[in-house]
């Protein structure tokens, strides 16, 4: 094999385009549906947390890709604890799961992982993705 330059980027702040008849909001976990397209994350077959949505963008009315989003990755987050099936400190180090676009759990019906639990504190859960 040949040498080869191949392109890099750091994949921390990426763009996606949007789903169609989606709205997504600013400090949401987004996740892509099953044909790659952004919407808000939730416990959802099929659906695969990419980051937190870091514009509100509303593509309403338009098709997939239409619009796009920038999601920042690799880093952590401090989301909502789930009142149904809080977060412990048991779970530092283990994977939360999805429980609506800002809110985690220990688990849920369809276990969709948000990421790691990296802290708990009295207001939120800290989920590294």
């Amino acid at each position: 094999m040949a040498e080869r330059k191949t392109p890099v980027r750091d994949g921390v702040q990426i763009a996606l385009g949007v789903a169609a008849n989606t709205l997504v909001q600013a400090g949401h976990m987004g996740a892509v549906n099953a044909a790659g397209y952004v919407v808000p994350a939730a416990d959802a077959v099929g659906l695969k947390v990419m980051g937190r949505i870091e514009q509100t963008v509303d593509n309403t009315g338009g098709g997939n890709g239409d619009l796009s989003v920038e999601i920042l990755r690799r880093k952590a987050f401090k989301l909502k604890n789930s009142a149904t099936s809080p977060v412990t400190v048991a779970d530092i180090g283990g994977s939360v799961m999805v429980a609506d676009s800002v809110t985690v759990a220990h688990d849920t019906t369809n276990d969709i992982p948000a990421g790691t639990c990296i802290g708990l504190e009295p207001d939120g859960v800290w989920v590294e993705r």
